[in-house]
């Protein structure tokens, strides 16, 4: 491996970047074989696993924020990330539209419409009456609580603690760095190139799945504006030139290409959110964005700990795990698989911030945002929709329109949703836009941090080898949707939600290890103490 790796000039770890590029592509030839039988398989496995285990998925999720909350508050907060004397790399609002960016923007494009309405017509819980007041209460807060402390906690967690690792005991940019005080040197050998490759397949096909979504919802806006057909061609061309502009923003690097596009995105999407803000109902919207913090803030608690537990007694087909399986449970599995690429990408952006900044930016800064995203497209949809019985039945054939697109086709709801504001057609387009950038955005972030857990360096790898992740994530989603179309796209999913498990348990490591090398920090006579030496945290063999 080492003289093939010479050969074509890559700079790397041989055994992490051809193991990795190996079973990627098996898995794929395998996949497009038969994907039915190996979306059976994993969903045979994804509804065992969120009938038995979804408990540990709720519980998990809502511990790492507690723990998350009490290191920023805690005396360890003020220990800086990178050495006492370091500053940030990047102002406040470059650091947020990057970690903003190139976590869950493509995702709130794509459900920002989507969820509310969801939601709207088929409440959560048992015994609430869809289309009602409560129902579009109930909405809201379960779309922030998906999207919100929650699912940042799953990036924060591991970012915190590739964070800690990497830049106070100065060990390798790599997944496997964090286990130090529980395996110690092992980092370096089989079991910590295991780790590594896992973490760089888990990032691969999780945001692929999120680039398929991406991609599902620039075609259908394509169709809506110009009657380009909904096709596989059409997707196919869609991120071949996508994949194009990540790799000239990859090959650019991250401060010139991912920084750039992330500062164009974020300030995209929020005109897109000020218009539906001030061409919508105004005065009902800025009220409707003060009451969602407090129905967020009073239903969070509750929401978190809330197992569905009385499933199998309220749902029409008595299964087990009920609505939350479909959801909350796949969002916590899906997201958890793709955390190793946002943490290490949230690191890598965040050096020289103490842990109190980190912890409280990353879980609140991109949450308000999120609140505040939600609370405009999803009352305005709401609204659009008719809330409660005597509205629906005062706008006649108009009730309903969202939801019954929503049930046509998710991707086509925020399309469906801007046809009710002014210069519909100009604003559908810019939709298009800013969900193409965000792809983007995805794709370089996502292939630039593959390759650093590939090198174990911060410092960019050479370009071919860069853009090799970048043509790879496009060819994965491209070849799914060609050769094994929406089944292809399904079984990853479920392959995804499966893998989502040991992943899961390998963040709750994570928090042990950052646990153990936080009070070893000697902090008595200086306000941030220099590092423990490693042999003192790493265990005895």
């Amino acid at each position: 491996m080492e003289a093939l790796a010479r050969k074509l000039r890559l700079k790397t770890d041989p055994t992490i970047f051809f193991t990795s590029a190996g079973i990627m592509i098996l898995f794929l030839v395998v996949l497009l074989i038969a994907p039915e039988a190996i979306g059976e398989a994993f969903g045979a496995g994804r509804e065992w696993i969120v009938t038995n285990l979804g408990w540990f998925f709720i519980f998990g999720v809502t511990s790492w924020v507690a723990f998350l909350l009490w290191v920023a508050i805690s005396r360890f907060g003020s220990i800086r990330l990178g050495g006492n004397d370091a500053k940030p790399a990047y102002d406040n609002v470059s650091w947020f539209t990057m970690l903003f960016a190139g976590g869950i923007g493509t995702v709130l494009m794509f459900w920002g419409v989507a969820e509310p309405i969801s939601h709207f017509a088929t409440p959560p819980r048992p015994n609430v009456e869809p289309f009602s007041v409560e129902a579009a209460d109930d909405a809201m807060s379960f779309s922030i609580y998906h999207l919100g402390l929650h699912t940042w906690s799953i990036f924060t967690m591991p970012g915190l603690a590739f964070a800690y690792f990497i830049y106070r005991y100065n060990l390798p940019m790599r997944f496997s760095s964090v286990f130090y005080p529980l395996i110690g040197d092992r980092i370096y050998g089989p079991l910590g190139k295991t780790l590594d490759v896992f973490a760089i397949l888990g990032t691969l096909f999780g945001v692929s799945v999120s680039l398929g979504l991406g991609t599902q919802q620039i075609n259908a806006g394509l169709t809506e504006l110009f009657g380009i057909p909904d096709a596989v061609v059409t997707k196919v061309l869609i991120i071949a030139i996508l994949t194009a502009v990540a790799v000239g923003s990859i090959v650019a690097g991250l401060d010139s290409g991912v920084k750039r596009l992330s500062n164009i995105n974020i300030g995209m999407a929020v005109g897109l959110m000020l218009f539906v803000l001030f061409t919508g109902s105004t005065v009902f919207l800025l009220r409707a964005v003060v009451e969602t913090f407090g129905l967020y803030i009073s239903n969070l608690l509750p929401m978190a700990f809330w197992n569905d537990t009385l499933a199998s007694y309220t749902s029409d087909d008595g299964s087990g795990w009920g609505w939350q399986g479909s959801w909350t449970v796949f969002y916590w599995a899906w997201t958890v698989t793709w955390s190793p690429f946002i943490g290490i990408f949230v690191a890598r952006i965040s050096r020289g911030r103490t842990i109190r900044e980190f912890v409280l930016g990353v879980l609140f800064a991109p949450s308000i945002f999120t609140l505040i995203w939600f609370a405009v497209f999803g009352w305005s949809a709401m609204e659009i929709d008719g809330i409660g019985t005597d509205a629906r039945a005062a706008m006649g054939a108009q009730a309903g329109v969202l939801s019954d697109a929503v049930g046509e086709s998710i991707p086509l709801a925020m399309f469906a949703f801007f046809e009710n504001f002014p210069a519909a057609t100009l604003i559908q387009g810019l939709a298009v836009v800013v969900v193409a950038i965000f792809f983007a955005t995805s794709s370089d972030s996502a292939s630039l941090v593959v390759d650093m857990l590939c090198t174990g360096n911060a410092d960019p790898g050479p370009w071919h080898q860069r853009v090799f992740w970048g043509v790879s994530e496009g060819m994965l989603a491209a070849m799914l949707i060609v050769l094994a179309g929406d089944a292809g796209l399904t079984a990853l999913q479920e392959v995804i939600t499966v893998v989502g498990l040991p992943m899961f348990i390998l963040v709750f490591a994570m928090m042990i290890a950052l646990y153990r090398g936080l009070t070893h920090e000697d902090l008595s006579e200086v306000k941030v103490g220099a590092p423990p030496k490693p042999e003192e945290l790493a265990p005895d063999d």
